[in-house]
């Protein structure tokens, strides 16, 4: 398995390749942990895709999953599957309201919290700005790419209150 996947904060990113990897040998990669330095301090493009590269070539089955498209496009010469995750504007604002904590980029739920409202401002922007992790270049990336792909639109693995996602996304089969 090689997916690389691509969309806005909120899109459900995170979770589809945690159910992906469910109960197998597949590798994950948060690409904001590569993309960032402490701080948060962008590194230098160079050695984000090549950590991204060495990622690719050091596992057999693989997801990276992420917002920023040079990441994604990195993992372009293994032909993964690319999934635009792109449910919507509203959908991603509303999981990320509800957002489980995330132990490896926050010490409490509390210090996750305090970053809420700009994050909420931040995807809500994701249609207007421009850059790597603006839906242009998300859309832009997914036209371009000659690899097997697909956009989904309709998400409910990641819904709030979902008592149990299932084993595979219904978007998925």
């Amino acid at each position: 398995m090689k997916k690389a996947i691509l969309g806005n904060s909120g899109s459900g990113k995170t979770t589809l390749a945690r159910l992906l990897a469910a109960g197998s040998s597949t590798a994950v990669l948060d690409l904001d942990l590569v993309f960032w330095n402490a701080g948060p301090v962008e590194r230098p493009s160079a050695e984000r895709v090549a950590e991204v590269q060495r990622f690719c070539r050091d596992h057999d089955s693989w997801i990276i999953e992420g917002c920023y498209a040079d990441l994604i496009e990195a993992s372009f010469p293994w032909n993964p599957e690319l999934i635009f995750m792109d449910p919507g504007r509203e959908v991603c604002l509303s999981n990320c309201r509800h957002r489980p904590p995330e132990p490896h980029k926050y010490r409490t739920k509390e210090e996750q919290d305090q970053n809420l409202d700009f994050l909420i401002r931040w995807v809500a922007d994701y249609y207007e700005r421009d850059g790597l992790m603006s839906y242009r270049a998300h859309n832009d990336l997914f036209g371009r790419y000659q690899g097997p792909k697909r956009r989904v639109d309709e998400q409910t693995a990641a819904q709030p209150g979902a008592q149990k996602a299932p084993a595979t996304p219904p978007f998925l089969t």
